[in-house]
């Protein structure tokens, strides 16, 4: 097992250079997300391991935490009610693409039960917290390998879609605010280091999700708002995070994944380009009505993962504390919305 996360590790590095030498865009994350994806499906013996992922979390999350200084928070508290219709909207489009889902596969799949099939669309369609959704789907009898491959798929598609067009379109360097410190204080540093590790074991403890990402967030943000931000997370740190979570990402591929269920994936994946497209369009709106760039909140509205969407706004430097806020306050609302909306749509007992 640790040859196969180390040469999985040795390829991510090797795409993560070509990539570089490419300019394209999050070398770190989008060439070892597409080497390892396609190296798991081609059958090779690729392997994440979940202690990396998590230290990868901790530190996007510790660094993210540096961009929320008191000029900022005070922006983002103005933006409450642009986050709101943010997290209505996210409720909506999910449900709209379950239900499109089950209109589309639903005669398809006869074997499935009634019950089965439409929660098995509903999660698959709900957007953020991809562990999670498959956990709720899991207790209303749905089938979870279509969940979690959805969700994958889903991932995928915004983390490397987004980026290059973010690029092809001339769009970075728009922060509003610096973040904190600008250099490396390495006494700060391992006082930073400590301080988020038990943010991130406490909410472990507790039992919340994302624990190793929105502790350390948490725990960085008090310092900074306080005016201690500390120390600033070495460039080599953040790279080494992004290229371990695209690994996480990537090994969830196989060969067997893609026979699964062909025409499910690939009507995932082509939902997934339609909602990238309309979320483009209603953050436009959001632009327009709070005078923020609409980059920014393209990237705060996506349908990606909080930590996905957070390293491009940071490697792009596209408003980090802006689209943070956005999809840390979408994610822990949709997660305690999701399950009991299912329950009031469909009801949560098991039928036929």
């Amino acid at each position: 097992m640790t040859l196969r996360v180390l040469a999985t590790l040795l390829l991510a590095l090797l795409a993560a250079l070509a990539c570089l030498a490419m300019h394209a865009p999050l070398p770190w994350m989008i060439g070892p997300l597409l080497a390892v994806s396609l190296a798991s499906i081609a059958g090779a013996p690729t392997a994440s391991h979940t202690p990396l992922r998590n230290a990868g979390q901790w530190a996007i999350g510790t660094a993210l935490g540096l961009y929320f200084t008191p000029q900022m928070v005070g922006l983002v508290a103005g933006l409450w009610w642009a986050i709101v219709l943010a997290i209505v909207w996210a409720l909506g489009l999910g449900w709209l693409f379950g239900h499109w889902l089950h209109g589309l596969h639903a005669p398809r799949m006869p074997h499935v039960p009634t019950h089965s099939m439409r929660a098995t669309t509903y999660f698959s369609g709900a957007i953020g917290g991809a562990s999670e959704k498959t956990l709720l789907a899991e207790r209303v009898g749905a089938r979870t390998d279509l969940v979690a491959a959805a969700h994958s798929v889903r991932l995928v598609v915004v983390t490397v879609a987004i980026p290059f067009a973010m690029q092809w379109s001339g769009l970075h360097g728009l922060e509003i605010h610096a973040a904190g410190p600008r250099e490396v204080r390495w006494g700060g540093l391992a006082l930073l280091v400590l301080a988020t590790g038990v943010g991130g074991l406490a909410m472990r403890l507790a039992g919340r999700t994302n624990p190793w990402f929105i502790g350390p967030l948490l725990v960085s943000m008090g310092f900074t708002v306080a005016g201690h931000p500390l120390s600033v997370v070495p460039a080599w740190v953040s790279n080494a995070a992004q290229l371990v979570i695209a690994v996480s990402l990537g090994v969830r591929f196989s060969r067997e994944f893609l026979h699964t269920a062909p025409r499910w994936l690939a009507a995932v994946a082509g939902g997934t380009v339609g909602m990238i497209v309309v979320c483009a369009g209603f953050a436009w709106l959001l632009a327009w009505a709070t005078g923020l760039h609409p980059a920014t909140l393209v990237l705060g509205t996506s349908p990606g993962g909080i930590a996905e969407m957070a390293i491009t706004a940071k490697v792009l430097q596209l408003g980090v504390p802006v689209v943070t806020a956005f999809q840390v306050c979408r994610l822990v609302a949709v997660l305690l919305i999701v399950g009991p909306m299912y329950g009031w749509l469909y009801g949560g007992k098991k039928s036929g």
